[in-house]
Order: C-alpha cells, then structure tokens, then sequence
C-alpha cells in the first residue's frame, strides 16, 4: 500500500460563451479555443464549449435557464469539476451558478490570475499576482457574504455579519497598501538599475502571449530563456546584453498581452511594462500562423495605446511562417478571398505587411530569415545610436 504513489487526475472543465448580435458564432468559437488553451495552462482538461446567443448576457446566471439547464445535464453525465465563462461574471452570478451546477464556477479574470500565481516564480512577480488577486476580491467581498443578509434581523446575526465583512475589507485593504509599497520599493530598485544600464540602445520584444517572443529572444541572444507551448511563459522582463556586428544593445523580454487582460492585472504589472515603456525600440512579434493574428496584433496595439508606448519606432516581425497554412480556392469559386486562401507570399505583399511597414516574416523555431531580421535590428539600432550620441566612433 505504501508503495504507490497517488497522483490525482487533471479537473474536468466545461467551457461557456455567449454570442451577441455584434459578434459571430465564429469569432466566440475563437474565443473559446483561446479559453480552452488557458484552462490546459492552468492544468485542467476543456471537455466541452457552450455557445449561446443572447440579445444581452442575463443578469442573474448571465446565460438563460434553458442553456444552464443543458449544461447541468452534461456536468451529471461527464464528471464535471468546473465551468469556465469566457466574460467576467458578477459574484452574484457566480453564486447562482455555482448553485444551479453544483460545480466550481470560475470567469475569465480568474482563471488569467490563477494561471499568473502558478506562473509567478520571483518575488516581484508574486508580489505583482498578490496584489491583482486582492484587487480582484476586494469588491467582490459583497457578493460572497450576502448569505447573511437573508438571516438580518435574527438575533446575534445582523451585526456580527456586516463587522466580520468590514473587517475582511479592512484586512483587504490594508494588505494591498503594504503590497504596493513593496512594489514602489522594487520599482525605485529597477529605475535604477534601468539607468545603471548606460548609454546602450534597449529593445524590447512585445506580443500576445504565447507568439514566440521567449524563443526569439533565445535565438537573438544566444541565452536560455524559458520558453514552452503555454501560455504566459514569462511574467518576469528578461534583459540580455546583445551583439550583432560591432553593436551592443539591450534586448528585454517582457509578459505576452491578451484579449481582456484585466486592468488591474496591467497596473500590477507596470514595472514590467516599464521595459516596454523606456525602450528605444520595439519588436512587436505576431503569431501568422494563428487564424486571428489580425485582432491579436490589434489588441497588442491598444494595450500599447494604453501603456503610453504606441508611438515609439516598431518592427513588426510576423514570426511562425512554418506552422502557416491556407487552404487554396477552385478557380471557378468568384467568393472574396479569406485569410485562409492567401499563401504566404501573397500575404507578404498585402495590405497586412505594407500597413505593417517595416515588418519581416520569420520562423524562430526553425530559424528561417534570421540573418535579416539581425540585420534589419543592427541597421534600426544603428540610426538611433548615431542620432543620440553622433560623436560616438565605436560604430565606426
């Protein structure tokens, strides 16, 4: 008996979306997939996706009676542990939920945060977690205790609730001061150290998450970054010292953006971001071989617009080109053209590449095109070297 050992099987999730008027069936399919890949991330197995259609999500189990009730009948049948919804959900729908399915109820944000405390490995980037995890909770406190509203008025009860909750707020809010002291702390550390770095031209690699930036960061400078099939791989900015040619610059790594990050998540993470921030140059990586690159390079922009970092000079690498596919069209089918139906080539010279100018197409896993991005960045890097310090000749 003492021999074995247990290992507990991954949970089981289900995996809930709803479609509205302004938005296709496709398009919360896509949702979905994304939704699927974090659940996987975070350590569970996605059983199945639930899409419903609403004129507007309901208010009190944000989906209709009729969907939770299909959704209930799967949980009984499948060994379901938990429902994932792919939009933010009230406390109180939580709480509806959770009662009707009898199953853990987790939303989007949630599941973003656990995946961020199991990624976390430095003290800075727990401390970052902690923080948004407590500014997650914080005005959810509410929800989770209007169990004892229905009890007011029963002897003993009444205030003992509404102190215990102001109390919980008070230790709430006391505990996130003292976290964002400790970051103000470490921020002071990292500005410093920022200047420490000299006269060095920074570059800094930006993306949705999981578009391969952790590899090329790798491959540019010859180092060991980690880099897996995950999802936010890196929560910590990394920062290498790079030379191509006779040119030494600075190259950082920094946390993948993602569709509906939460706010609070980007203002934990601004010291992080600070890397992007400060940077001379950026390396805005996209995934080409993912069937929505254009929204993911599109939400990358606007976090960016966000962050005060849009208008710095960028260079669009479109990286995966040997993982892209496309599905050709019979000649006698007069439908537009998809994005499916280009070829490579073809999108090299679109709209996407020119609107994108200057951008490179690349594979970092088989390190195809690589010599030209290096000698794209040594050339980019170049200019804004001489155009800081036009009296330095070690360039020269």
């Amino acid at each position: 008996m003492g021999g074995y050992l247990h290992v507990s099987e991954p949970e089981r999730a289900v995996l809930v979306g709803v479609s509205s008027n302004d938005q296709p069936i496709e398009l919360i399919e896509e949702y979905l997939s994304e939704l699927a890949f974090l659940v996987d991330t975070a350590g569970a197995v996605p059983v199945r996706q639930f899409i419903q259609r609403l004129m507007t999500p309901n208010a009190s189990t944000y989906i209709g009676s009729g969907k939770l009730f299909e959704i209930k009948q799967f949980v009984k049948e499948n060994n379901i542990d938990i429902a994932v919804f792919d939009d933010e959900l009230s406390p109180s729908q939580v709480r509806n939920i959770e009662k009707e399915l009898e199953i853990r109820v987790l939303d989007r944000t949630n599941l973003i945060l656990d995946i961020f405390a199991h990624r976390a490995t430095t003290a800075y980037a727990k401390t970052q977690v902690e923080l948004a995890q407590y500014e997650y909770l914080l005005p959810r406190l509410a929800g989770m205790w209007t169990h004892l509203e229905r009890q007011r008025g029963g002897i003993g009860l009444r205030g003992p609730g509404e102190t215990e909750i102001e109390t919980d707020r008070r230790i709430i809010r006391t505990k996130i001061a003292l976290l964002k002291e400790q970051l103000d702390k470490i921020d002071k550390q990292m500005v410093t150290q920022r200047k420490n770095r000299g006269k060095l031209v920074r570059v800094a690699l930006v993306g949705y998450t999981n578009v391969g930036k952790s590899t090329l960061m790798n491959l540019l400078s010859k180092s060991t970054v980690f880099a897996e099939n995950k999802l936010f791989a890196t929560l910590d900015a990394t920062v290498r010292k790079v030379v191509i040619g006779n040119l030494p610059f600075l190259l950082s790594d920094t946390v993948g953006f993602i569709r509906k990050l939460p706010h609070h998540l980007v203002e934990s993470f601004k010291s992080t971001l600070d890397e992007v921030r400060e940077a001379d140059l950026l390396l805005h990586v996209v995934d080409i071989s993912h069937p929505g690159f254009e929204e993911q390079l599109a939400v990358v922009n606007q976090t960016l617009q966000e962050i005060n970092a849009a208008d710095k000079p960028t260079l669009v690498v479109f990286n995966k080109t040997d993982a892209y596919s496309f599905i050709s069209k019979d000649e006698d089918d007069l439908s537009p053209k998809t994005r499916d139906n280009f070829t490579l080539e073809e999108l090299m010279n679109s709209w996407m590449a020119k609107h994108n100018d200057p951008s490179i197409f690349i594979s970092a896993l088989k390190k195809q095109h690589i010599k030209e991005l290096r000698d794209i960045l040594y050339q980019k890097v170049r200019e804004i070297h001489i155009s800081r310090y036009p009296y330095d000749n070690f360039l020269y």
